[in-house]
């Protein structure tokens, strides 16, 4: 019976490494090479056709220099406003979000920086599992010292859901405003990055007193960051 604990704790731990060793591998190929598509946007497509089996993703992959700045301003100044500072975790953003949700009795928050939400699209599902979180923490490990800032925000501005099936800047833009990622006004990228934490929702109601007063708040705050 210790033999056979013994055997299965070795085989997992083999599992382990082998899996790390299979991200270490698609992060170092990333550098230099655009993904085709991540795990989020995979499970969002299985779900969309269950009840739309012709469903598509909408998703067109810009380089960085055809995003615009406005927008790469509005989605930091959005989701990590220390982006350009930290190596991958925001530790006082994580502290206050747990004294909001402890506050709140319930999750409210979640102090993510683009580097961890990366690490989450790129590689794993949407359920939160404390292995989730401490695999999250090791991609964004990963990603932090292999990639450059300017990188990891190209990858993330090209990856991320926008609404239903609509994913990356280029997508968004033509999606909302009938117009390209480089050509994006103040107004516009705020309003894309204040629907970054609800996307599917902003996609039916994309006038809400919230959505509002939050990307004119964004555009406020435009000014002052900096983006690699």
């Amino acid at each position: 019976m210790k033999q056979s604990i013994k055997l299965f704790f070795v085989l997992f731990l083999l599992w382990v490494l082998l899996y790390q060793v299979w991200i270490l591998g698609h992060i170092l190929w990333w550098v230099d090479h655009n993904p085709d598509a991540t795990a989020f946007m995979q499970a969002r497509l299985e779900v969309m056709q269950e009840s739309h089996p012709e469903a598509t993703i909408q998703q067109q992959w810009v380089p960085y220099a055809k995003i615009s700045n406005h927008l790469k301003r509005a989605v930091i100044a959005a989701e990590d406003s220390k982006f350009v500072d930290h190596e991958g975790f925001d530790w006082a953003g994580i502290e206050t979000a747990f004294e909001k949700n402890l506050k709140k009795g319930k999750i409210v928050a979640g102090g993510s920086t683009i580097s961890q939400q990366l690490a989450k699209n790129l590689f794993l599902s949407g359920h939160r599992t404390p292995w989730r979180k401490a695999q999250e923490a090791v991609i964004t490990f990963m990603l932090e010292k292999l990639m450059t800032k300017r990188r990891i925000l190209e990858i993330y501005l090209n990856v991320i859901e926008w609404g239903e099936g609509v994913f990356g800047a280029q997508a968004a833009a033509k999606h909302y405003f009938h117009a390209s990622a480089a050509s994006l006004a103040p107004a516009q990228a705020a309003r894309l990055a204040a629907m970054i934490p609800n996307p599917r929702f902003y996609d039916l109601h994309r006038s809400t007193r919230y959505l509002n007063r939050h990307t004119a708040t964004i555009q406020a705050r435009m000014r002052l960051v900096k983006i690699p």
